[in-house]
């Protein structure tokens, strides 16, 4: 009960941290063209944020249920992965990366279930499945952010740029609310699959059933994290990998929200970072390939690629450390 309470608490920690780590998937864009004030980009963020969260359970039901039997997984893997994650999220944050909270949590799940009960265990059409999700959104979301960017170009291209400014200034604010309600419905659904598989373990539900107080707790949770914000990421992404005009960052919340939310209806767990970048990414290949700070853009994508690797190796560790006899 001990060790059920403590994973609990870790995962609505892991939520905190995410709702941190990842505000400036929602108002980076907004922030950095002034559409809205830092404090109110954040509020707005928290509440669109619990909001997403409360929408559905398919990618947690995915999370819980896809990447190994619940009936297989020990309390003690569930803390190690959590911790993993954690240490993990926090270190790319202090760094200022926009680091992928998924590919940290799947990372770790694999790294302490591998070192647990060997790698065998792992459900891999479903691991196989999930992964393939981390890595076409991306890819989606440059396509579709470069889509959307040309269109609206051909849409203003008679347009005054004070104009433009004014009219797409405004919309931010609209396209921020669907940014941060589809990061909601994805990454706050992670923890909720990682408790929901840990009371199935436990012997505490039967089925992959989501409870409404996990549900409310973790939605709770990633809007508190997100009230925190999270600065330094938000810097990285609002200005650092290209010079944002509000039809960019209309166009790259949109995009964004398009990739993540349609992501969330079919159960599949994305790195909203990860489509947030490469939105960005899009966008600014669209008006001025060589505006883009490509090496700003090759750092992050290292990050990316070590994730998984990086936050399993924490959790294996971690979990050498627990079993120590």
């Amino acid at each position: 009960m001990v060790l059920l309470v403590l994973i609990v608490l870790l995962a609505l920690a892991f939520d905190y941290v995410n709702g941190f780590h990842d505000t400036a998937n929602a108002i980076a864009t907004t922030v950095s063209t002034r559409a809205l004030t830092p404090g109110a980009a954040v509020a707005l963020a928290a509440l669109l944020n619990v909001a997403g969260a409360l929408s559905g359970t398919a990618v947690a039901e995915t999370i819980g249920g896809k990447l190994v039997n619940p009936e297989l997984v020990t309390k003690s893997t569930v803390v190690a992965a959590l911790l993993g994650a954690i240490f993990w999220n926090l270190a790319t944050w202090w760094l200022g990366i926009p680091s992928s909270s998924s590919h940290a949590l799947i990372g770790g799940i694999i790294g302490a279930v591998g070192t647990s009960s060997g790698l065998d265990v792992l459900n891999w059409p479903g691991v196989t499945q999930i992964v393939s999700g981390l890595i076409i959104s991306p890819m989606l979301g440059f396509g579709v952010g470069l889509a959307v960017m040309l269109t609206l170009f051909r849409l203003v291209r008679k347009s005054t740029p004070g104009r433009i400014n004014h009219k797409f200034r405004k919309l931010q604010v609209l396209s921020a609310c669907l940014m941060a309600f589809s990061h909601g419905s994805n990454d706050a659904q992670k923890s909720m699959g990682i408790i929901t598989m840990a009371l199935m373990g436990s012997g505490y539900l039967r089925q992959m059933e989501v409870p409404l107080w996990v549900i409310l707790a973790c939605a709770t949770a990633m809007g508190l994290g997100t009230l925190a914000g999270g600065w330094r990421i938000i810097k990285t992404l609002g200005s650092r990998i290209f010079r944002l005009e509000p039809i960019n960052g209309f166009a790259a919340d949109l995009a964004s929200s398009l990739v993540i939310y349609s992501a969330s209806s079919l159960g599949l767990p994305v790195s909203t970072t990860h489509v947030v970048a490469s939105s960005i990414l899009g966008v600014g290949t669209a008006k001025r390939p060589k505006g883009v700070k490509w090496g700003i853009a090759a750092q992050i994508i290292t990050a990316w690629f070590i994730t998984i690797p990086a936050s399993g190796i924490v959790a294996a560790i971690i979990y050498k450390m627990m079993t120590w006899n």
